[in-house]
């Protein structure tokens, strides 16, 4: 916060963060932008709820948020005292696994709704357990220990902008104003954030090489000088 680039950096969060609440909260005029519903979806199959409890699901998503954002910060300190990626992954894939049985058995204890069949259903839990869980948690991991843990947090932002183009293209909903004013938002937060996580990578001497070959120029001459 001291410097020009740590507050680049701040502003470019809450600027992605205003975005993602801009595309939750303020909808304003429908936008027609291109064919929308191309799988034939029909969102009134959706129940009655469809659409409701807007307010509750954005503060969902920002506890959410926040919680992979703890997350990501102390699996950076653990990856210093235990550096097995893997290994990691596997315990926190065990452990949510247990946590989700155990969550899911006292909310629904129906016997038919845990039963598996050859559907969409099963299709749907071997990829989010095999891509959305597992690759993305050892992906993540690599992440954290070569960049740190803000970059996997801020592209959390990108997937809410990935979400309501993929929902308009094929679940039918048409992009409103404010979808499009969020997705605006997080983009230039993003590169804010992206540009000072950049310039505070870059050591001095590689954003100044006229200076520094100045500088060894001089020290050349110098000694020629002594010398003779």
């Amino acid at each position: 916060m001291k410097s020009l680039v740590g507050n680049i950096k701040v502003i470019g969060t809450l600027v992605c963060v205003g975005g993602t609440l801009v595309i939750s909260l303020y909808k304003g005029k429908l936008l027609h932008l291109w064919p929308t519903n191309i799988i034939g979806y029909h969102p009134k199959q959706g129940g009655a709820a469809f659409g409701h409890h807007h307010i509750r699901g954005t503060i969902l998503l920002i506890t959410s948020c926040l919680s992979l954002a703890v997350w990501y910060t102390v699996q950076a300190q653990m990856l210093k005292v235990f550096p097995f990626k893997y290994w990691s992954t596997v315990a926190t894939c065990l452990v949510g696994s247990i946590q989700m049985a155990v969550i899911g058995v006292v909310m629904n204890r129906e016997k038919a709704t845990w039963q598996l069949k050859w559907n969409m259903s099963l299709l749907t839990i071997v990829y989010s357990a095999i891509l959305n869980t597992a690759a993305k948690f050892v992906m993540i991991s690599w992440v954290v220990t070569q960049r740190g843990p803000t970059y996997p947090s801020m592209f959390c932002a990108v997937s809410v902008l990935f979400t309501t183009v993929l929902d308009s293209l094929l679940l039918g909903h048409d992009l409103s104003v404010g979808s499009i004013l969020g997705m605006i938002l997080i983009l230039a937060g993003l590169y804010l954030f992206l540009w000072g996580k950049r310039k505070e990578s870059v050591p001095n001497n590689e954003e100044n090489p006229k200076d520094e070959l100045q500088f060894q120029s001089d020290g050349k001459t110098n000694e020629l000088v002594s010398s003779v």
